[in-house]
C-alpha cells in the first residue's frame, strides 16, 4: 500500500494564512496539517509516500524530508499548479500508483487518523463519508443501497445525496488500472486539466468501477478552505487529538 498525497495548490481562500507557506503547513496545534497526516499514515502502517508539490514546493520538502529521513518519499511538482487542479497532480502520480494498491487523500483536511484506519479495513475499493447538511459547496455522493457510489460531485442534488466525500479513497490495483487509463483519455485526450479528480471517479462507474463508502461521521474531520474553516479546526478539534 502506498500513500498519496496531493499537496500542490495555492489555497487562495486562505490568505493571508498562505501568503508565505503552503495550506498544509498551517499549524492546529502544535503540528502542521501534513504531519498530522503522514503521523497518521505510519501509524497505519504506511511507509511508501508519493508527495505531489507546486505552490511552495521547497518548503514541502524540506519539512517532510527533516521531519521523516526514513521514509519513502518520492515527490512529484505540478509545475503549472495554478493554471490546473487536482486532477492534474493525481495524473502526475503515474509511474507509481498504476496497477498498485494506494490510498489517495488531500493535504488540507484535519482529521482523527481513525478515518484511514476505517478506509483501510475496507473490502475492495473504499471511500470515507460524512453524513451532515449538504450546500452547494462539498463533494456530494449518491450511493445504492449497497453502499455503491453512484454519483459523485459537486453539481449532484443535495437531497439524493447521503452525505460529503471526506477525501480519502482507497484504490485496488486493478481500480489504479482503469483510473490512469481513464485519466490518459481526459487529460491527454481531452484536455481536461483543470477539473476535479472525482470526475474521473463518475466516468469510471458506467465501466463497472466504483468505491463502496465507509461511513466515517463518527471521526472528527474538517477541511480547511478558507480562514472562517481554518479558525473552526483550532476550536473544534477534540482535545485528544490536539497534540
Amino acid at each position: 500500500m502506498i500513500g498519496v498525497i496531493l499537496a500542490a495548490g495555492m489555497a487562495k481562500r486562505l490568505r493571508p494564512l498562505t501568503n508565505d507557506r503552503p495550506k498544509c503547513l498551517l499549524k492546529v496545534g502544535p503540528r502542521t496539517l501534513l504531519e498530522r497526516t503522514v503521523d497518521s499514515l505510519i501509524q497505519a502502517g504506511i511507509t511508501e509516500l508519493v508527495v505531489v508539490t507546486g505552490y511552495c514546493a521547497p518548503m514541502v520538502r524540506e519539512f517532510l524530508t527533516s521531519h521523516y529521513p526514513t521514509l519513502t518519499i518520492h515527490f512529484l511538482d505540478n509545475p503549472d499548479y495554478a493554471h490546473n487542479n487536482n486532477i492534474f497532480s493525481l495524473w502526475l502520480t503515474r509511474p507509481f500508483t498504476e496497477g498498485r494498491e494506494f490510498l489517495l487523500m488531500d493535504s488540507d483536511i484535519l482529521f482523527d487518523p481513525q478515518v484511514i484506519a476505517a478506509v483501510l479495513s475496507a473490502e475492495g475499493n473504499a471511500l470515507a463519508l460524512n453524513r451532515h447538511e449538504l450546500g452547494e459547496e462539498e463533494i456530494k455522493v449518491i450511493q445504492d443501497a449497497e453502499g455503491h457510489v453512484l454519483e459523485i460531485s459537486k453539481t449532484c442534488s443535495p437531497s439524493e445525496a447521503v452525505g460529503e466525500s471526506v477525501g480519502f479513497e482507497k484504490m485496488t490495483a486493478s481500480y489504479s488500472t482503469a483510473l490512469f487509463q481513464e485519466l490518459e483519455q481526459m487529460i491527454e485526450g481531452e484536455g481536461l486539466i483543470d477539473v476535479f479528480y472525482e470526475r474521473a471517479f463518475e466516468r469510471l462507474i458506467p465501466q463497472g468501477h466504483t468505491f463502496r463508502t465507509v461511513d466515517t461521521t463518527e471521526y472528527f474531520s474538517i477541511e480547511l478552505d478558507t480562514v472562517e474553516d481554518f479558525e473552526n479546526a483550532k476550536r473544534l478539534i477534540p482535545a485528544e487529538l490536539y497534540n
